[in-house]
């Protein structure tokens, strides 16, 4: 039976046997910067030595990551953080920096983002002073993982694991693709106006469903730009086309965009699908992915949120959406029957605003390239002269720095969109130094 597209994600992802619920997690089915190079983690860390900076360096730090998956991203933090990263500039690799440009710019010494170990702050037994007396981050760093599968075996028992985001956080909430996955409603642009997309969970196959609510309209009328001359709509049925091929009425439009290869393939391929050979015009109302974004904003007392996704602007939406589908590594056609992954781009000026508005302070808005860039991620290879005094560590400079390649190029993961909202705290410029 169709059911709006909202209430097929949910069920498909979150429900009982959902996506993101059983299984062996996300990691097997698509590729994310958590899992491209340690040297996402590495710079994430280093911003989050920012924030605890502005905030004075707390007694206790929060770091949340919503949408956790299996917990990749929070393990290689604690790993750094606290299993042998304190103290020192930390490199691409995970290791130290060393001399050198290895993809990772190294921290200035004694700035705040240099991690300092108790003993080595104070000075003296005798020293008064608040630097002398301070924790360590790792001492004072607390870590929540917000999923709703269940507990990983073997996580870091520094890791709190919950399905909510925890209230009064102090400290940096991470959404590294978690916004495209929060399920939406679809509609179509008719010669009566916007009306939803139905579908059916387990063959995929769309129909035209009832006028959108007045809420949806709102946002729509907002966000999403209507066509000049809307087509005409005759029949209940919609054809959907998939990787070029036409199915159902004679003027369908396209769901997603072909199947990249054979190997795991990264879901932020920047760009929109191809204009449709209908004449339908297609939206993905990201109401639910604003307010989500809202009520995790809510749960942070003072800090930062950043999130990470694919997505668009109002001048660049895409003709016919981005909805789509990944299992296996592989792209294939948005089903929402729980055995793929069904996500969509998302409509990033919207949530930022909708994020601000709460949070009533400015956002920052930039690319990955430019956000990691600004964290000292700059893929810059390692000096030749190295090779002549450590050939292998040349060797491993140079595959880390290939790694940040991968992470800031523009074309792939360096594509994604970096929303920075800050609460109760100055925003710092997002800008490479």
């Amino acid at each position: 039976m169709p059911v709006l597209w909202r209430d097929a994600m949910s069920h498909a992802l979150y429900g009982p046997g959902g996506f993101f619920v059983a299984g062996t997690g996300p990691a097997d089915h698509f590729r994310t910067s958590v899992h491209a190079s340690p040297a996402f983690a590495t710079a994430l860390l280093r911003l989050l030595t920012q924030v605890d900076a502005v905030l004075g360096h707390p007694a206790r730090l929060d770091v949340v990551d919503v949408g956790a998956g299996r917990g990749e991203l929070l393990r290689a933090l604690v790993g750094l953080a606290v299993g042998g990263a304190v103290g020192g500039a930390v490199g691409v690799s995970g290791e130290p920096a060393r001399s050198g440009r290895s993809g990772l710019i190294p921290a200035r010494a004694g700035s705040p983002e240099t991690l300092t170990p108790t003993a080595s702050a104070r000075r003296s037994p005798d020293d008064p002073s608040p630097v002398a007396a301070r924790p360590s981050l790792a001492e004072r760093i607390h870590f929540t993982a917000v999923e709703y599968a269940d507990r990983p075996e073997n996580l870091p028992e520094e890791i709190t694991w919950t399905a909510e985001i925890p209230n009064e956080i102090n400290g940096l909430l991470l959404a590294t693709e978690w916004l495209d996955n929060v399920p939406l409603d679809v509609a179509v642009h008719t010669t009566e106006g916007w009306r939803y997309v139905l579908v059916d969970p387990d063959s995929g196959v769309e129909t035209i469903g009832e006028p959108v609510t007045p809420d949806d309209l709102d946002w729509l009328t907002t966000w999403w730009p209507s066509p000049a001359s809307p087509a005409s709509v005759d029949s209940p049925g919609l054809g959907v086309t998939w990787a070029g091929t036409t199915s159902g009425s004679e003027s369908g439009f396209r769901a997603a965009r072909p199947a990249q290869g054979s190997s795991l393939t990264a879901r932020s391929r920047p760009g929109c699908p191809e204009t449709p050979h209908g004449d339908y015009l297609r939206a993905e109302i990201g109401r639910t992915r604003d307010e989500a974004w809202a009520h995790a904003i809510t749960k942070i007392s003072r800090g930062l949120a950043v999130a990470v996704d694919y997505g668009h602007l109002k001048e660049g939406r895409p003709v016919d959406g981005t909805l789509t589908g990944y299992r296996g590594g592989r792209q294939v056609p948005p089903v929402p029957d729980g055995s793929s992954d069904v996500t969509a781009h998302v409509a990033m000026d919207s949530v930022a605003s909708a994020g601000a508005a709460v949070a009533r302070c400015a956002y920052s808005l930039v690319s990955q390239r430019e956000a990691l860039r600004a964290l000292g991620a700059d893929g810059g290879r390692p000096p030749l002269s190295l090779a002549g005094t450590d050939p292998a560590g040349y060797v491993r400079a140079l595959a880390a720095a290939s790694a940040v390649a991968e992470l800031t190029d523009p074309a792939g993961l360096g594509g994604h969109w970096w929303l920075r909202q800050p609460v109760g705290i100055p925003l710092g410029p997002a800008v490479a130094r």
